[in-house]
């Protein structure tokens, strides 16, 4: 029965085992012996197993012969690794044992903490300007009642927390947006280069104001390529602002767009739309985090410029929509680039 009991456990495709009514292990598969040890077999279940909450349930289904679930956690080198461990019983010629298999369910328990994460950060950017508006209307309906000045510049500063808001929720929305529809491919035709030259000049102002030079790099002949217009031209107007509003006056800021060509990478024919600034840069271990919700370089440079720390993410989700890559390139003293790269069709 020992030799069935092996082949048994071998064909389940999870880590799994068998344990005795006396409590020792009778059979496990190699999935099993990578994840708890090559000498298990043969040995008493609690020197495999030490987690309390899963020897409870194997005890008590070999007790009961009812089914249990419960939760092993372990670790891989660096990566915290969440079990479901399932306990049921199972008939042997010696008497009832326990079949144990083990559900890797890691990727649930890290989407679990990414969705608290981004609640305890929305949390916190709304707080801010809300806290700060509440505390100004306190002060405009007491002290500052009949303090014309005070109240100008207290009015002043709510407008200021109220847009910052404001602008929050239009990224949340439009992130909540994107993601919803990042699995539907876009189905019209545009024109590159005339959105290049629209966001361009809509930016001209903002240009202007932070004393940066605007540039642009196009090509001669026209095409088109298959997109989401009103996307893209989110993807551009966010990577245009940022290059504007952080690399400081007298920079220039290069949006190129490539002809089309066949791309490696994609395996396509494809475009490169890329955004060159001649800013300060950015330290290397930035770089890998740069599109995760709320990440900032510098938290308090990036709320005075008004941004939400969102921007990225949703540039990210809108190119994994069009089947794009994006690519960061940056270092101290040498400026960014933003490139993205999108297939004709």
């Amino acid at each position: 029965m020992q030799t069935d009991a092996a082949s048994f456990v071998e064909a389940i495709p999870l880590p799994a085992l068998i344990i005795r009514l006396d409590e020792r292990i009778e059979a496990a598969n190699e999935a099993a012996r990578s994840l708890l040890g090559q000498g298990i077999a043969g040995r008493h279940f609690i020197t495999a197993l030490r987690a309390p909450t899963l020897l409870d349930s194997i005890e008590s289904t070999l007790r009961d012969g009812q089914p249990r679930q419960s939760d092993f956690l372990t670790s891989e080198g660096q990566q915290d690794v969440t079990y479901k461990v399932s306990t049921r019983a199972m008939p042997l010629e010696r008497g009832r044992a326990v079949l144990v298999c083990f559900e890797d369910i890691t990727h649930l328990a890290q989407a679990g903490t990414m969705r608290r994460d981004f609640v305890a950060n929305v949390s916190h950017e709304l707080r801010t300007p809300l806290t700060a508006i509440m505390g100004f209307i306190e002060t405009l309906q007491g002290p500052a009642r009949n303090d014309p000045k005070g109240q100008e510049r207290f009015l002043g500063i709510m407008s200021t927390e109220a847009q910052r808001m404001n602008r929050l929720v239009g990224d949340l929305l439009s992130l909540s947006r994107v993601e919803s529809q990042e699995r539907v491919r876009p189905t019209e035709w545009i024109d590159p280069i005339q959105l290049v030259n629209s966001t361009v000049h809509g930016l001209t102002l903002l240009a202007q104001e932070a004393g940066v030079t605007v540039v642009k790099s196009l090509p001669q002949e026209p095409f088109r390529i298959l997109g989401d217009d009103d996307q893209l031209r989110q993807v551009l107007t966010n990577l245009i602002e940022n290059a504007i509003k952080y690399s400081g006056r007298d920079a220039t800021v290069t949006v190129a767009l490539s002809p089309p060509a066949y791309e490696p990478r994609l395996r396509v024919q494809a475009v490169t739309l890329s955004v060159r600034d001649t800013g300060p840069g950015m330290e290397p271990h930035h770089i890998p985090r740069l599109t995760e919700r709320f990440y900032r370089v510098d938290s308090h440079r990036s709320r005075e410029k008004g941004g939400t720390g969102l921007g990225l993410a949703i540039v990210k989700h809108i190119v994994n929509r069009h089947r794009g890559r994006m690519r960061i390139d940056s270092a101290p003293g040498q400026g960014s680039c933003f490139s993205v790269v999108l297939p004709v069709s």
